[in-house]
Formats: structure tokens, C-alpha cells, sequence
């Protein structure tokens, strides 16, 4: 008798890959991050291959699925809590994945400080916090100046995915990113997630929250110099983030 596939479901939605037998599971998570930088990912993975980032990864749902369904690309994902890290490496490691990586790191800092330049094809970034008190809007990671870094991380022409459904972020993003990226918005969900790619888009939706998503192309004639200059010369993200949608955050993080 076949032996039943195990596949792991949240909300209802699955989550890409099987879980297989402990033999056969890998160790996905990266524990320490160089001191100093750079990240040696072609030791890392044991091998040259297109890179993808995603910043914010959450429990891993959208790059887990990339994983599976692009053997052919290798994975990072990062994030500033160790909780939601954890719940990743163990579905990633689940699953057998040998070309993804997690690490507890913020954005701004792994940018900074570990990729070579125009390294990675594409880098994601879904939901980034808004938060609401006027005290910490310092926090916000979407500034032009992480766009610049962004830019700088990307292989020409690479691809930066964002999304949020918080009205005031989308507002800003709109205004921003398009001075760093051709930027398209996504009127519909995408193709490969209609339910939603992470975890928050699935409780959005099912609240009957927009959300609004885009991807852009780093702009080829965009040099270092002139993103860094660019960045100086935009506004910060200070926008009303509307208390209304904390609820939604306590939420996504129980």
C-alpha cells in the first residue's frame, strides 16, 4: 500500500513540498552570519546558481514554495524574529531543501553588509511592519535609502517584489520605488498563490483588505552613485499607518 503524502496546511492552504521522512530532512538554517561580510553563497550552497532573497520571510511560506518549485534557484530568507525563523527552517528542513538558507537578520543590515553587489536576481519583500506609533516610524524599513540598497543588490535588470495592504505604505511605495525600479503594479494576486504567496496576504483577504502588490526591474542606467544621491533627496516614509489595521498585525503574529 502506497504510504499517504504528507502535506502540511495552513488556513486551509497547503504549503508547497512534502514532509518526508526525518532520514531524509536537511539543516536550512544558517546560525551565524559572517562577521564581517560578505557572504560566500556560492560555498553556501556548493554552487553557482541564480540567487533569490526575500527580506521579512516570515515562517517561510512563499520562499519554501519558490524552493520546490525552483530547484534551479537558491534561497535566503531573513528576518528579525527568531520565532517565525525557526517555524521556516523546520518546514524547509521538512521538506529536504538543499538550496535555501534562513537567518535572523534585519534588512537593512543584511544589505549593508553581506551580499556582494549585484548579487541576487530577484530580492522580495511582503508586508513590511508599518508600525503605528509616531515613536517608531524611525523603524519603517521601505526608505529610499534601503531602495538604494536594494538596487545595489540586485544583478542588473533583477526584479524587486513588494507588496502590503496597508493603504498609507502602498501610497509611499507608489511614490518611491519607481525612482529606483520600473515599477508595475499587480492588480491580482499572483499566479503561482491566488490565495495568497505569504501568510499575512491570507488573513488579508480573508478580512476583504486590498492589497496592493508591484514589481519592478532595476533600472540598468541607475548607477551606485547617483541611487546613494537620489535616496537623499526623497521623503521619509512618515505617512499615517491607521491604528485600525493593528488588530490585523496582532493577528498575523499569533
Amino acid at each position: 500500500m502506497a504510504k499517504r503524502r504528507q502535506i502540511e496546511r495552513e488556513f486551509g492552504v497547503p504549503i508547497a513540498g512534502e514532509i518526508l521522512e526525518p532520514a531524509q530532512w536537511t539543516q536550512t538554517a544558517l546560525k551565524r552570519l559572517p562577521e564581517q561580510g560578505p557572504l560566500d553563497t556560492a560555498q553556501l550552497f556548493g554552487r553557482q546558481a541564480p540567487l533569490v532573497l526575500d527580506i521579512g520571510c516570515g515562517n517561510g511560506r512563499f520562499l519554501i514554495g519558490s524552493a520546490v518549485w525552483r530547484p534551479d534557484h537558491d534561497h535566503i530568507g531573513i528576518d528579525i524574529l527568531p520565532v517565525v525563523i525557526r517555524y521556516a527552517t523546520r518546514r524547509a528542513n521538512q521538506r529536504g531543501l538543499r538550496n535555501i538558507r534562513f537567518a535572523v537578520c534585519d534588512g537593512e543590515r543584511f544589505l549593508g553588509q553581506y551580499p556582494t553587489p549585484h548579487s541576487f536576481t530577484e530580492i522580495h519583500c511582503y508586508h513590511p511592519q508599518p508600525y503605528y506609533d509616531a515613536s517608531q516610524v524611525h523603524r519603517r524599513l521601505i526608505t529610499p535609502e534601503f531602495l538604494a540598497q536594494v538596487h545595489r543588490g540586485l544583478v542588473p535588470g533583477g526584479k524587486f517584489f513588494i507588496q502590503t495592504d496597508n493603504p498609507g505604505y502602498s501610497k509611499y511605495i507608489r511614490q518611491v520605488v519607481p525612482v529606483f525600479f520600473d515599477f508595475h503594479d499587480q492588480e491580482r494576486p499572483w499566479p503561482d498563490a491566488p490565495k495568497g504567496r505569504t501568510r499575512r496576504e491570507i488573513i488579508a483577504l480573508r478580512r476583504g483588505l486590498q492589497v496592493f502588490r508591484g514589481w519592478g526591474t532595476a533600472k540598468v542606467d541607475l548607477s551606485e552613485e547617483q541611487a546613494v544621491r537620489l535616496a537623499r533627496e526623497l521623503p521619509a516614509p512618515v505617512f499615517d499607518a491607521d491604528r485600525r489595521l493593528r488588530e490585523l498585525d496582532e493577528a498575523e503574529r499569533e
